[in-house]
């Protein structure tokens, strides 16, 4: 049998947050259960030990309710010693330690893993550094070791259960149970070198609050402003408002506001992503308020609606079928404005425009129609 210890009994101060950053949720499920349930899909996992804190024992129990390999163990003020805890209590003949802030395992990994330990006596997930590292003295680079020989370590570490709680009291003898930051170090001091095994980019530890900000939801919108026709006394204007660009045109869009019919998709989406009513309920053309209207304005409002839910947006993509006017020219001048009013960078909002090839009301220049995603954070 293989024991799995996933700690959890940090407090997430770097997080920032006033509660254990591995109680939040992404999805409607909570980070530690993502842990959770890849290693219950391990056919030789036989217990899953979760130290904790007492104060977040009786949430972690309801997490843990589902997976009856999994139970609760005290937790210890810093890691080794909430490790510790959990190894005196462990069956398994190997042991694996798992962070709970890294959701992101997938099960080829821990199998990865247990294979290592079977063959070399230890796993050590890691993945190949991308960056270049300096070792610094005195605020000054010392020396830059061989990007080649630099791995990022994470989790799960895979080692025989005796060996493992041999070098843990070998440390608390000497006192040096402090010095470590993961278990791999406390094996290389007092047992032998540990093997890596093939981990993975996915496989992020989250800690800043940042990293926190999943993009968990998507909105979808889409919205048709019709041509007057010459016998429908146009208003006397030669430009639309399109992305909050003014375009000049010789066809003038029907509209209460100010007819930008890129900007009203753009609200359907965020509104529809975030659960809310569409943009005909806030801002309806049966009131004179939003005659005329700056669709940039009410754009700012439904931002102010997404905020209140903690939601904000990652990225944008829309697409426009207009027949006239021609529209490249003023693409990226959409783009920044629209980057601007979402306080996002420019590249993450992407807008094609094309015509409808002469076919139905857009090929018959009768109208523009607008299509717009967009993906949203929950905000920490």
């Amino acid at each position: 049998m293989i024991s799995v210890i996933v700690c959890a009994a940090g407090k997430g101060a770097r997080a920032g947050f006033e509660e254990n950053k591995i109680l939040r949720e992404r999805n409607g499920m909570s980070i530690l259960a993502y842990s959770l349930s890849a290693f219950s899909q391990c056919e030789e996992v036989g217990e899953i030990l979760v130290p904790c804190r007492k104060e977040d024992c009786a949430r972690i129990e309801t997490i843990l309710s589902p997976y009856k390999i999994a139970r609760t163990v005290r937790g210890g003020a810093f890691r080794t010693e909430s490790v510790y805890f959990a190894l005196c209590e462990a069956k398994g003949e190997i042991v694996l330690v798992h962070d709970g802030a890294r959701p992101f395992v997938a099960p080829d990994t821990i199998r990865g893993c247990i294979a290592s330990v079977k063959q070399y006596g230890s796993g050590v997930c890691a993945v190949p550094s991308i960056d270049t590292i300096a070792l610094s003295e005195g605020g000054c680079i010392a020396s830059v070791p061989a990007r080649k020989s630099v791995f990022a370590v994470q989790t799960p570490q895979g080692f025989y259960t005796d060996k493992l709680l041999q070098a843990f009291r070998t440390a608390y003898d000497e006192g040096t149970e402090q010095d470590f930051t993961d278990e791999s170090g406390i094996y290389a001091r007092y047992i032998a070198p540990p093997r890596l095994c093939e981990g993975a980019r996915g496989n992020k530890k989250l800690t800043y609050p940042d990293e926190f900000a999943f993009a968990d939801r998507v909105g979808f919108g889409v919205d048709t402003h019709a041509f007057y026709t010459e016998h429908e006394g146009a208003p006397f204007v030669n430009f639309i408002t399109l992305g909050g660009v003014k375009i000049p045109s010789d066809r003038i869009l029907k509209a209460h506001s100010d007819g930008d019919v890129v900007l009203h998709a753009l609200m359907d989406a965020l509104l529809s992503g975030a659960g809310l009513r569409d943009i005909g309920y806030y801002f309806p053309d049966t009131d004179d308020t939003y005659r005329n209207a700056d669709s940039a304005e009410l754009l700012k409002t439904v931002m102010l609606l997404l905020t209140e839910r903690r939601l904000s947006p990652v990225n944008v993509s829309i697409s426009i079928l207009a027949e006239t006017p021609r529209l490249s020219p003023y693409i990226e001048c959409m783009q920044e404005i629209i980057a601007t009013l979402l306080h996002l960078p420019v590249s993450s909002v992407g807008i094609a425009a094309g015509t409808n090839e002469k076919l139905g009301y857009v090929g018959e220049q009768k109208g523009i129609t607008v299509y717009a995603t967009v993906m949203l954070n929950t905000l920490p």
